[in-house]
């Protein structure tokens, strides 16, 4: 043989590149065959091949072993501009560590092959090495950005909800009085000292700790109200706290003691509640002033109420001045609402978003714990008179042609659909607006009545007066995907061509539809459309032949291929790609299987969740945050669920320190003929990194007038997240998860937290760039809020984590301000 195409001597350099890459090829040619034999991308196995024969040639000391590397090399850098383009997220799997290997390679090549000479070597490697630190630095840039266009002027819009003259509807300057600000809920104020100029200076004005730091299932997701010089914010276990707007001093605090065996999926309390005579349209001082006087309580200065409701099912009005119950309401200041539901056990019904009122009326509706029990409580709305608590309907989606309360443990349907998220109302109109849930047993549909097929994942709006429905619009039909509504609705005034305005409600989904309806009738403003879906799955007689599409925007993408699957090096995203092919997947709505996986996407955590959208009424602006991510499920038949112990939790001893676990991770949905193991955002076990490629979560500006996306971003830094749950600590906008919405100002700034990089941010809505953000003690799974107290504005956020975001837990209230002047 030609001495030249000889390798004269292996160095331990050499030997240990042929181990790697004799390993590595073995990886990807015996998962390459698997992926093949599923109908998947021959490159794998070629690439493992080639690997292969490269190592074994070195240690045969041959230099055409150098000729086989190259070959792949050369080769996976075609295949990744053939699969990529310019898409830099799917050349960090195809091509890094094959870049990576190259540097090596390159460096050893007057060894491997003693044609080349060492300066050739050098230059090689300088090639490859500049390519690494441009491919390293790419992230850094703006990636997966749509630049802003034509975006409005403040001023140039009036989309203003006319919901009543009361207080609820127009609070006092400053002042944040509802959940979502005001009953319109558009998480919008009139503020302009704060300015996309100055936030660079925004600093923290103080600060509290409220002590409710939960071992287990943490998760506050509190926005706090304030009125007049006061904020009121409630913790985890639903502890509330008074605080001196100015200084963050504690006024008075209640604890209502919840016990840690009734927190469901998570201890949140998203938010409280305010009542006075000023609060609503329809209310008069001397009706207050009457209830007030009642010999019925012994605090008759309760004029002002705070209104909690409980993780144990609770609702409590307090004395918003001095924290003391309001004995004059329900049983001596407190409503059981778990009466006449039968059976509840701890953490099956749970009060975890904030109860509304319209007009003289107290609506309040609870989350009933997933999963776990198909005919567990039912998810009955309750209404009350906000001064007495006397009961005055109550309105079952499984019987919702009469809302006249009933008696008895029998009462109303086992496992009826709930309403677990923030909802709101026009005080006006009289209307109150529900997204309702799924009947229990999100992922089988064979047990639900037509009453409930109809009303289950909808938007339903409800007569306050008879407690019967107006009108419904079903964002899905026959669920089993768990898209149950998550966001709050949005209340807009919409101008007609004849100067007149229609009353509008905004209805995010997890499915990423945003519907823009008539609040009045349902009826759509611009079209939706009944577009044919996939069948088939365990049960495809009761599947949906289609499904409804909003006209006017969505924030999902286009399906998932092959090539979306990802992972840091080759190996990873041959698994997913694995998966991929393995699974069923037919586009949006591919129903559960039991045999098989299916893909879901997006995922229930897919779209506009419980943080919802906020609304710039004078530019008409929508921003909107949301998640992007599939994912993976199975279906257990009930014989397989009961071999892996897979019981309620009512059966299982309580556990203090269990820490919780994905929703639909092993989910025994007793009751059902399938259990259900949802991987939500289809992670891989061992690296925990998700199958599809960044980013995971964005946000996106939209105009109200016509839906068009004015700009969009990814939301969230990688600098807490990375393999196997490392922190990577690089500020790259790679696009998180998300959990938690934003607010806006009348001075052009969006802020937001919410991601998983525990950071607070202000975006300009004209440029749609970050402007100003600092870290958080905790994960900021919030929405944040904004008022002014003696004429200084704050920006408030409650850092207090989430398990499922997988972000520390935390028990701030965080305000920051600018600086004071002297």
């Amino acid at each position: 043989m030609n001495i030249a195409n000889r390798i004269a001597r292996l160095s331990l350099w050499n030997r240990i590149f042929a181990v790697v890459l004799l390993l590595l090829g073995i990886a990807l040619a015996g998962g390459g065959g698997w992926l093949v034999a599923l109908g998947g991308s021959w490159y794998y196995l070629l690439a493992g091949i080639g690997l292969i024969i490269s190592a074994v040639l070195i240690f045969m000391k041959r230099s055409s072993g150098a000729g086989w590397f190259a070959l792949v090399f050369v080769g996976t850098l075609i295949w990744t501009i053939y699969e990529s383009g310019l898409d830099y997220w799917r050349w960090v799997p195809r091509f890094a560590l094959m870049l990576i290997l190259g540097i090596w390679f390159a460096f050893q090549l007057p060894n491997l092959a003693p044609r080349v000479s060492r300066g050739a070597s050098r230059v090689l490697a300088s090639v490859l090495i500049l390519a690494f630190i441009v491919a390293a630095a790419l992230p850094f840039a703006p990636l997966n950005e749509t630049p802003a266009t034509d975006v409005p002027a403040a001023g140039s819009a009036n989309f203003m909800a006319d919901t009543g003259s009361g207080k609820a509807s127009t609070p006092d300057s400053g002042d944040w009085y509802t959940y979502g600000g005001s009953l319109a809920s558009q998480r919008f104020v009139n503020a302009s000292q704060i300015t996309p100029d100055n936030v660079k200076d925004l600093k923290l004005a103080w600060q509290f700790r409220t002590g409710d730091l939960p071992k287990a299932r943490w998760g506050g997701e509190n926005t706090p109200i304030k009125v007049g010089d006061t904020l009121y914010t409630c913790t985890a276990r639903n502890m509330v706290f008074a605080l001196d707007a100015s200084t963050g001093k504690e006024k008075w605090h209640f604890d209502p003691k919840v016990s840690d065996k009734s927190i469901p999926y998570t201890a949140a309390c998203r938010g409280l509640t305010w009542y006075d005579s000023q609060t609503n349209s329809h209310i008069t001082t001397g009706q207050d002033s009457a209830v007030a006087a009642s010999p019925a309580g012994d605090n008759s200065d309760c004029q002002q109420r705070i209104i909690l409701g409980t993780l144990d099912a609770r609702i409590i009005e307090l004395n918003a001045k001095t924290g003391e119950i309001c004995r004059s309401f329900g049983n001596q200041g407190t409503v059981n609402l778990a009466e006449d539901m039968g059976e509840t056990y701890d953490g099956y019904v749970a009060i975890n978003s904030a109860p509304v009122v319209i007009r003289d009326t107290l609506v309040v509706a609870h989350q009933t714990i997933d999963g776990q029990r198909a005919f567990g409580p039912p998810g009955v709305i309750k209404a009350y008179d906000v001064r007495t608590g006397q009961l005055k309907w109550a309105w079952d989606p499984a019987s919702p042609d009469t809302a006249t309360p009933k008696k008895g443990p029998n009462a109303y349907k086992r496992g009826s659909p709930d309403v677990w998220t923030s909802f709101t109302g026009d005080d006006k109109l009289g209307l109150v607006y529900l997204p309702v849930g799924n009947a229990s047993g999100d992922y089988w549909s064979g047990t639900r009545t037509p009453a409930e097929n109809k009303y289950s994942v909808s938007l339903t709006a409800l007569n306050i007066d008879t407690g019967l429905p107006a009108w419904s619009f079903q964002t899905a039909h026959k669920d089993v995907w768990d898209y149950d509504p998550g966001s709050q609705p949005t209340l807009v005034d919409y101008p007609d061509k004849n100067g007149g305005k229609t009353p509008a409600i905004i209805m995010p989904t997890k499915q990423g539809e945003i519907y823009v309806l008539d609040r009045r009738t349902g009826k759509s403003l611009f079209g939706v459309e009944e577009r044919k879906v996939t069948g088939g799955g365990i049960e495809p007689d009761q599947r949906s032949p289609t499904q409804p599409y909003s006209l006017f925007h969505h924030l999902s993408k286009p399906d998932l291929t092959p090539q979306d699957m990802w992972g840091l090096t080759p190996i990873d995203q041959l698994v997913c790609r694995i998966q991929f092919q393995k699974a069923s997947y037919r586009g949006q709505y591919t129903p559960p299987e039991a045999d098989r996986h299916s893909i879901e996407y997006p995922g229930y955590n897919g779209g506009s969740d419980w943080g919802s959208v906020a609304v710039d009424p004078t530019r008409g602006i929508i921003i909107a945050n949301y998640n992007d991510m599939p994912n993976y499920n199975i279906l257990v038949p009930r014989a397989k669920a009961d071999a892996l112990g897979w019981k309620p939790r009512d059966e299982v001893p309580y556990n203090p320190h269990d820490e919780g676990h994905a929703e639909g991770a092993g989910d025994p949905q007793i009751g059902v003929p399938y259990a259900v193991n949802v991987n939500a955002g289809w992670r891989l076990p061992f690296t925990g990194m998700l199958c599809k490629e960044p980013p995971y979560g964005g946000i996106r500006a939209i105009d109200m007038r016509d839906g068009r996306t004015i700009w969009d971003r990814p939301l969230g830094t990688a600098r807490r997240n990375g393999p196997f749950g490392l922190p990577t600590g690089l500020p790259i906008n790679i696009g998180t998860p998300n959990n938690g919405g934003s607010v806006v100002t009348s001075s052009g700034l969006i802020f937001v937290a919410a991601a998983t990089d525990d950071l607070i941010r202000a975006i300009d809505m004209q440029t749609g760039k970050q402007v100003w953000s600092t870290e958080l003690p905790a994960g900021g799974q919030a929405n944040p809020m904004i008022y002014t107290q003696n004429g200084r504005e704050y920006l408030v956020i409650v850092a207090a984590g989430h398990h499922f975001m997988e972000t520390p837990v935390g028990d701030y209230v965080l305000a920051y301000a600018l600086p004071e002047k002297k």
